[in-house]
């Protein structure tokens, strides 16, 4: 920082930038100037002398606010449309660019399509196609791997643009090698996990699936399926978010998702998601008894 450059100054630089992330992320002004005032009050507590990309910093925390204001709505959207018409019109007439900026990219046709996604599906989105934030930086805010977060953003786009979701065909396959995986984890076959993970296969758990023992992180086929051998006999097939997964519960409910990534019939990434509040935000439907 230079000799005449205030911590104000320096938060004043991306002031603009931020209220477009949180406006585009919340789609409501109020909201996104309360989220921005917020950013600004970890900034001025924080010690950011040695943070090279400010900019980056400052949206991470942005999105961060941001991302617990949207879990803790009640609904998807209380407000009516016509109160967010307003709202996207509003103060941003005082300030062209902003109002550009939101206009380009955030009308109320893509809030009213924003706020049936997910709060995850909606930061990935947001972040990384009309922010171009890589997947690396979405990971950590939504406690996923980078492959998790790219899946949530393509997820996104699916529902954004309207798109197929897989064929049946694609699903059936999914759900054969979702089947033979549990099947050989609960019967302790070694061998036959490792035909049906991908060598460079990643394992990946979020912090109360480690907090029960999960490992956090893992890579290869031979420490995944060391790792699953004679377990997983709670877990039960299911759909989540539409693909085919499993499930464990207890007491009625969901307690750990496990989401499979799947290419050219290996399974290339599964994440353990065990925290509640991402537990509420997938699409559950367990299919096998």
């Amino acid at each position: 920082m230079g000799d005449h450059e205030f911590p104000a100054d320096r938060f004043e630089g991306h002031r603009r930038h931020l209220r477009a992330v949180a406006y585009q992320l919340l789609g409501s002004q109020s909201e996104a100037d309360d989220a921005v005032q917020e950013a600004w009050l970890r900034f001025s507590r924080s010690d950011t002398g040695e943070v090279e990309n400010l900019r980056g910093w400052l949206t991470t925390v942005v999105a961060r606010i941001s991302l617990n204001m949207l879990r803790s709505r009640t609904t998807l959207r209380e407000d009516p449309l016509e109160a967010v018409a307003q709202d996207s019109a509003g103060d941003g007439g005082s300030d062209p660019e902003q109002a550009a900026l939101v206009s380009d990219s955030v009308g109320l046709a893509m809030l009213v399509v924003l706020d049936m996604l997910t709060p995850a599906e909606r930061l990935a989105f947001v972040l990384h196609d009309v922010f171009a934030v890589p997947f690396e930086e979405i990971a950590p805010i939504v406690d996923r791997s980078p492959a998790a977060a790219r899946k949530l953003a393509s997820r996104a786009r699916r529902r954004v643009q309207g798109a197929d979701p897989p064929s049946d065909a694609d699903l059936l396959r999914q759900k054969e090698i979702v089947s033979a995986f549990l099947a050989a984890s609960r019967g302790g076959d070694f061998s036959a996990l490792l035909t049906l993970l991908d060598p460079g296969v990643v394992l990946h758990a979020d912090r109360a699936a480690v907090l029960t023992g999960a490992s956090g992180r893992l890579r290869g086929a031979s420490a995944v399926a060391e790792t699953f051998c004679g377990r997983a006999q709670g877990a039960r097939l299911a759909l989540v978010d539409g693909a085919a997964g499993a499930v464990w519960s207890a007491g009625g409910q969901p307690r750990m998702a496990f989401d499979f990534t799947i290419t050219a019939g290996r399974i290339t990434e599964i994440n353990l998601i065990a925290d509640l509040d991402h537990l509420r935000e997938l699409h559950l439907q367990v299919i096998e008894n």
